[in-house]
């Protein structure tokens, strides 16, 4: 139960080494949070254009461009301006031009304005007056032949 213990001889100060840092789920986590979609309510009205990358819900007024990575315009939500997004879903009013990758029109949205985009869903009951225009990728053009020139023929002095 008891045992004999031996003392170790004094070697001086020990030394402190710190401990490796693992990296946890956690830690990156905080580096990388989700995004979140921004939003802009219903009581809200903003006079000027709204840019950035990430995803930006509209149940109030925008007047002005909105260039953002992701856009979602609620069933009260009202853009005066062009939009430009990967993916655009409109359930309010749009006045002004679409460009999109992708786009999805519900029953509940008018959309006053062209649409250029590579795909385009609209529920039945959804206003849209304008053109639809379809993204035209550059097609892969072959490599351009070189010409060669014909010999120059002497002429006879």
């Amino acid at each position: 139960m008891f045992s004999k213990q031996t003392k170790t001889p004094a070697r001086g100060p020990a030394k402190i080494e710190p401990l490796p840092t693992p990296v946890s789920t956690i830690d990156s986590a905080r580096k990388a949070p989700p995004k979140v979609a921004s939003l802009i309510s219903s009581d809200i009205t903003i006079e000027g254009g709204i840019t950035g990358d990430g995803e930006l819900q509209i149940d109030g007024v925008v007047r002005g461009d909105v260039r953002v990575g992701r856009l979602t315009v609620g069933e009260t939500g009202h853009v005066e301006g062009s939009v430009f997004a990967e993916a655009v879903e409109v359930r309010g009013r749009v006045v002004g031009a679409i460009t999109s990758k992708q786009v999805r029109l519900y029953g509940t949205s008018y959309i006053d304005g062209d649409i250029t985009h590579e795909q385009l869903a609209m529920e039945t009951g959804a206003f849209f007056q304008g053109r639809s225009l379809k993204f035209q990728r550059p097609a892969q053009q072959p490599a351009p032949t070189p010409i060669l020139a014909a010999p120059a023929e002497a002429k006879p002095a």
